[in-house]
């Protein structure tokens, strides 16, 4: 018998409901699921729909050799079927990190017990010396019948001499996990986590994960053994070199995260990238992963006998964790549990570690770990806090990208930094007094420094958040500021000792400072509108991409569009987040916002102020939408084996309905076609990928259109039964994507499509048209092509269509920022603005709320589909009527339709509506002038004839 988190009751039906709302009445009891379960399962290539979980990726002895034989991002790619090559003879991973260095001193893992969660090993392997085994699956089988849990031994504790571990006197515990299938599920996790405790591992590597950080029953069972003082060490996962693809657990604090590197001390193509995406929108991700480690061409332990190479972060963490093993034998085993823990050896691995040239802290974390550093930090460690990284420098390129990309001036939104505290004093402790910045010269009292932290560090570890803003006085000054901030961290006294632990931490800071730019180069990224997975059902953006259904890589500046970031800056723009509603910013500061790729709804209030912005503030706007077909999100609905439920799409690529609500003021309005292909604007090419088409746009406006291939499934939508078969054999369709408009004093663009942008399944970008729509909005510089007048629309467009509606069998509150929500502007604002409903906005702010969405009390799951009646729309007789005249000659004075006076901005039904009126006001009066001439006397029959026409 073992400690376990789950118990099976059998509950007669009659006292079912009963018995669960007892349940849900205990005061320590957060939720009840009947018949529900979670699972987490190795990935293959083919990823699996739902939660999904790090791939144990590997190419195997012979494959792999160089990087340019790895065709994809996953490391288990091949090019298929066998051959030969010479190799050259590689030394041993242990060697390169120096670990005879220790063995000569008699440190080989002795009395360290180290917990392997894999696929299990056999009893009598003879590359090892000490095997406990235990199986937590539904296998009747204690053995290793894929191989990756004995080659994962054998990096940490093998002793054959062509493939030695870092700790070959090491106490190996194989907990089988995952079945010969690769299946595993979070309850056969989470039992084997209690045994491990009761069993007092020391070390605990895990080659697994996934992107959902809101499991919670496994995040939490992890913070759980952490503070167990149990060490984990574990994979940052294969989906690099996306950005923002960090796997949990290694993306956790309290967990040691290992990224990959090459032989080279390249970071590996497959090696996952930070930074973590658990704290936006309103926040910055912490800097993961921690160390990186060798990670092609390892060699390990065969499932029998032999040696063999494996590649993937799953081989780089026991890389480390073998490391960790070696150093935990550093310490006497009767100090171990007072001295070690994982904010020691955390500590001991960051600070000793060597910086690699070339690759960003978001890729590498604090670099390689030296195992000779680690040591001599270790053999004289006294418990103590420290912050990591304990050094910004923002003039270090490209170490502290995107940082050092862009220097800090006056007006900007705060520059943050999410960095980690590391308490080795205690699995709990406390900030005594808010951290102090302490300028090196009086010049960086222009820099003005907010900290928001953890108000408990638990377990072992918490984060310091920097929220750095110059001063309106420095809008001229241009220079380095420096300094250091210092906080002090207490933990309550160990056993033993009568008084409270405490440590100064002292962390320096360097920033470069310009003078404030022009309006017309600055650019605000809308960070606020994004929803990702977890926890909604945000679907991906290319529907041609069938490997990754889910939207998880943060859709952040810094993550997966750091390309575009890169880009702005190389032209000379100035780009800032905003993770706040849009009352939150000063439009008079900004040139252009961007509006790129958003899924989340709009306060009222935000919709008025953009108004305003443009017209009268002379605020550009940028917006790339995405596709939005409800029937295509209805058709993508799935039953999760890991949650027990039905999961369905929050939305689309992008939330159409939302967006055609923002934009209304103006007059524009995009469709529900799913547009595909290849086109091309003055010989720059470009590729559209499952975009949506532009219905709805104003007289005077430049309207594109371009011939691109509509989904069959939206195709049918818009056609009588009697044209889909000819439709379906279609091969494109004139569609306009693309718009431009000059609204009062402000400037719109459009685009259908964010695909170009985002650099996670990129055909071809379109940085060209990023920034010839900037210049046109933020400057006012207009392109020749872009602007023809074979482009300017004499008439507005208006197709003759219903507009994408809403789904109301989703409850989108669960995952809106604004559903139900209340307007504050959140600690990414202005200083100034923190706590308050922005700028111009009444205390009076009210929140949202979606008419079409009927709560239905029986959904307990965030992603359960609920029952509706909801039908699809007709659209049969779908008309497009675009209106792009001939350059023929127009009159020089603009029609400002939708617009009065060049200011107020109303719909574009005002111009019709305002003939018919005077029209039939015309007919009326001439009507009766027609009736006073005819009029025949009083009482005459041919009156009252008349009278009755």
């Amino acid at each position: 018998a073992h400690p376990t988190d789950f118990a099976v009751l059998e509950i007669r039906d009659a006292h079912r409901d009963a018995f669960f709302e007892a349940v849900r009445a205990l005061a320590r009891v957060r939720d009840v699921h009947p018949d529900a379960s979670h699972s987490r399962a190795a990935l293959s290539a083919d990823r699996a729909r739902g939660k999904r979980f790090t791939a144990m990726s590997f190419e195997e002895e012979g494959r792999g050799d160089d990087d340019d034989a790895v065709p994809s991002n996953n490391a288990s790619s091949s090019s298929g079927g066998p051959r030969r090559k010479l190799q050259m003879r590689r030394p041993h991973v242990t060697s390169l990190f120096g670990a005879a260095q220790l063995w000569e001193r008699g440190f080989t893992g002795r009395k360290v017990k180290m917990a392997i969660f894999d696929t299990g090993i056999r009893a009598d392997h003879p590359h090892f010396r000490n095997i406990k085994r235990t199986n937590w699956t539904n296998e009747d089988t204690l053995n290793d019948n894929l191989g990756h849990g004995t080659f994962v031994a054998g990096v940490i504790a093998g002793q054959d001499p062509e493939c030695p571990g870092f700790a070959p006197n090491t106490e190996i515990y194989a907990f089988r996990v995952f079945t010969d299938a690769q299946i595993s599920y979070t309850s056969w996790f989470l039992d084997a986590f209690n045994y491990a405790m009761a069993t007092g591992m020391d070390v605990l590597n895990l080659s697994i994960g996934g992107p959902d950080y809101l499991d919670l029953p496994f995040v939490e069972k992890v913070w759980e053994l952490t503070a167990n003082n149990i060490i984990m060490v574990s994979a940052i996962g294969n989906d690099g070199p996306l950005y923002g693809t960090l796997n949990n657990p290694a993306d956790q604090s309290d967990v040691i995260g290992v990224g990959g590197i090459d032989y080279n001390n390249h970071i590996a193509s497959f090696s996952s990238r930070g930074m973590t995406t658990w704290e936006l929108p309103h926040g910055y991700g912490r800097v993961k992963p921690d160390v990186v480690a060798y990670s092609r061409d390892i060699m390990g332990s065969k499932t029998s006998t032999g040696c063999k190479t494996l590649s993937g972060t799953s081989v780089a963490s026991p890389v480390v964790a073998g490391a960790v093993c070696l150093l935990v034998s550093v310490i006497p085993e009767d100090k171990r549990k007072s001295i070690l823990n994982p904010a020691s050896m955390k500590q001991a691995l960051v600070e000793g570690a060597s910086k690699l040239v070339g690759p960003n802290i978001y890729e590498q974390g604090a670099g390689k770990p030296d195992l000779w550093q680690s040591y001599e930090i270790l053999k004289n460690y006294q418990p103590r806090a420290s912050v990591f990284p304990n050094m910004l420098d923002f003039t270090d390129c490209p170490y502290f990208w995107p940082f050092c990309r862009q220097p800090l001036y006056a007006g900007a939104m705060p520059v943050v930094f999410n960095a980690t505290i590391l308490n080795g004093m205690g699995v709990i402790g406390y900030v005594k007094d808010p951290p102090v910045w302490q300028p090196s010269e009086d010049v960086g009292n222009l820099l003005t420094v907010h900290f928001t932290y953890s108000d408990t560090i638990w377990p072992w570890t918490g984060y310091l958040a920097l929220h750095m803003q110059v001063k309106d006085e420095g809008s001229q000054f241009s220079g380095i500021i420096s300094g250091n901030v210092t906080l002090s961290i207490y933990s309550p006294a160990a056993e033993g000792e009568s008084s409270p632990r405490s440590s100064t931490c002292v962390l320096y800071l360097k920033v470069r400072v310009v003078q404030t730019p022009v309006r017309s180069r600055r650019i605000l990224w809308d960070q606020f509108h994004n929803i990702k997975y977890p926890s909604g059902y945000v679907p991906r953006d290319s529907l041609n991409v069938n490997n990754d259904i889910l939207d998880w890589h943060g859709d952040h500046l810094h993550t997966n569009f750091h390309i575009l970031f890169n880009m702005l800056r190389d032209a000379g723009y100035y780009i800032e987040t905003l993770g706040s509603p849009l009352t939150c910013f000063d439009a008079s500061n900004y040139g252009t916002l961007l509006m790129v790729d958003l899924e989340d709804e709009y306060f009222s209030e935000e919709i008025q102020k953009l108004r305003d912005d443009v017209v009268h503030k002379g605020l550009g706007l940028a917006v790339f939408a995405e596709w939005y077909h409800v029937d295509t999100m209805v058709k993508m609905t799935f039953f999760d084996e890991n949650t027990r439920s039905w999961w369905s799409p929050l939305t689309g690529g992008a939330n159409i309905p939302a967006l055609n609500e923002l934009l209304a003021p103006f007059g524009i309005a995009f469709g529900d076609k799913i547009l595909s292909g290849d086109f091309s604007i003055n010989g720059e090419q470009s590729h559209y990928a499952s975009g949506t088409d532009i219905v709805q746009f104003p007289a005077g406006g430049f309207l594109h259109g371009f011939e691109l291939q509509e989904d069959p499934k939206t195709a049918q939508n818009s056609s009588t039964p009697d044209t889909q078969n000819s439709q379906s054999q279609e091969k494109s369709k004139l569609s306009s994507i693309l718009g431009m408009l000059e609204a009062g004093e402000g400037r719109i663009a459009v685009y259908g499509d964010s695909n170009c942008l985002d650099s996670s399944h990129m055909v071809t970008n379109c940085y060209w048209l990023l920034r010839k729509i900037v210049e046109f909005a933020g400057n006012g510089l207009r392109d020749p092509v872009l602007f023809s007048e074979a482009t300017r629309l004499k008439f507005p467009v208006f197709e003759n269509t219903q507009k994408p509606l809403r789904r109301p069998d989703v409850n989108f509150s669960m995952f809106s920022s604004v559903i139900g929500k209340e307007l504050i502007c959140h600690q990414d604002s202005r200083f100034e603005v923190w706590g308050t409903k922005g700028y111009g906005i009444q205390p009076t702010g009210t929140t949202r709320k979606l008419p079409e969405y009927q709560k239905n009390e029986v959904s307990s799951s965030p992603n359960r589909l609920i029952k509706s009646s909801y039908k699809r729309q007709d659209e049969a007789g779908l008309q497009k009527s675009i209106l792009a005249p001939s350059a023929n000659k127009f009159d020089d004075k603009r029609d400002y339709f939708g617009f009065i006076s060049h200011e107020e901005v109303a719909s574009q039904w005002m111009v019709p509506a305002c003939f018919a009126v005077t029209t039939c006001i015309l007919v009326y009066l001439s009507c009766r002038a027609q009736q006073r001439r005819r009029r025949p006397r009083k009482g005459s029959a041919t009156g009252r004839l008349s009278s009755s026409v």
